[in-house]
């Protein structure tokens, strides 16, 4: 029985995590900065970021349809089994949500999305600002429910290896290797 992730899966969940991490300091500091090339820069990258997220949790949920992710330990109660998946439903539900929430507000805004300044998007809605105005708010408490998530995520991580003493965090690093069967 295979008790860690695929080296892929690993790839999606750290490589996300820093995306998501660069992706979330950069929205805060580009929305304090006054208007300037640089602000631009910052929202055009933070764009092209959110569309790649969109794009990699897609593949990133096909890979794990077809390689399930190991079984909880047996220790852990069906309580805490719901409670682990319906996390991580909502978290792959926020990956989606929140770049289709940054894409409608930037059509609303009038503001083309360009991904990778090569691929210009379709505006996904007419230029509305009180629309944009509410979509910016929506985007915005999104992301405040995943940093709410994902500290969450990491708190139940770290009591898994530190109290119960279980392989949920170890399965998950980079290092690790499936342990052997042994006959």
């Amino acid at each position: 029985m295979n008790h860690s992730y695929t080296a892929i899966a690993k790839l999606f969940h750290w490589g996300m995590a820093i995306v998501f991490a660069g992706l979330i300091v950069l929205g805060f500091v580009m929305t304090d900065m006054p208007l300037s090339p640089e602000k631009l820069q910052y929202y055009a990258w933070h764009k092209w970021a959110g569309v790649s997220v969109f794009m990699l949790v897609w593949l990133r949920l096909v890979w794990r349809v077809l390689n399930p992710p190991p079984a909880y330990p047996s220790t852990m109660s069906p309580r805490i089994k719901g409670m682990a998946h319906l996390g991580h439903a909502a978290l792959y539900g926020l990956m989606i949500v929140i770049p289709v929430s940054g894409w409608l507000l930037s059509s609303a805004k009038g503001v083309p999305t360009v991904w990778f300044g090569v691929l210009p998007l379709p505006d996904l809605l007419e230029k509305d600002k009180e629309l944009g105005h509410l979509l910016h708010e929506v985007h915005e408490a999104l992301n405040f429910v995943l940093l709410f998530l994902l500290a969450g995520h990491v708190v139940a991580a770290l009591k898994h290896h530190w109290i119960d003493q279980d392989d949920i965090l170890k399965r998950m690093l980079l290092n690790r290797s499936a342990p052997k069967d042994h006959a």
